[in-house]
């Protein structure tokens, strides 16, 4: 099963982009997955003009990113957040690409204040209804995210684990349960 875990944040010295470095080394280890990061920092997409239907339909500068898109089974979305809100770079993202129906989704917020972006959860939760996904009830809330990850995403607060193992069990759980058995191979 391929997992795309997309880094939603524009910003450079993004400090949830610990939580997807983590991320992607926890479910390595943890499944036979494949597990990558796309990071919205690396795609500089234009306002939402068209959407790519296929790699075939993609503009040459973005096919590797559609390829990848179109060859996950899941994503796990990444987020800081702003003004109430999930990333806009990240929707721009998710809107140059068609529904991901039947396709798992696993929510993240993170911020280094006490809330951990949970206000972004209630608009990703709505994003992932209107992609046509297959939303985990479990999400990862990450407060003080600078507490708990460093900048090469390593965890710091081993206190915050069993969060992360409950989130990580039950996304691949349903992930997994949702691809049917024949394609897994």
């Amino acid at each position: 099963m391929n997992i795309e875990i997309i880094a939603g944040s524009p910003r450079q010295q993004s400090v949830t982009y610990r939580v997807a470095l983590f991320l992607k080394k926890y479910l390595e280890q943890h499944s036979s997955h494949t597990v990558n990061i796309i990071d919205v920092r690396e795609w500089n997409l234009p306002l939402l003009d068209n959407v790519f239907t296929s790699v075939e339909a993609t503009p040459d500068t973005y096919k590797p990113l559609a390829e990848r898109m179109f060859a996950a089974d899941a994503f796990l979305l990444v987020s800081p957040e702003y003004n109430g809100s999930y990333t806009p770079a990240m929707k721009n993202l998710l809107d140059h690409f068609p529904k991901q129906s039947r396709k798992t989704f696993g929510i993240v917020t993170a911020s280094p204040g006490g809330m951990g972006g949970m206000r972004a959860t209630q608009g990703m939760q709505l994003l992932v209804a209107a992609l046509f996904g297959v939303l985990s009830p479990y999400m990862l809330v990450v407060p003080g995210v600078d507490k708990k990850f460093d900048a090469e995403g390593n965890l710091l607060d081993e206190a915050f684990s069993k969060s992360v193992d409950v989130f990580a069990k039950e996304l691949l759980w349903l992930a997994e349960s949702v691809k049917p058995e024949h394609e897994l191979a």
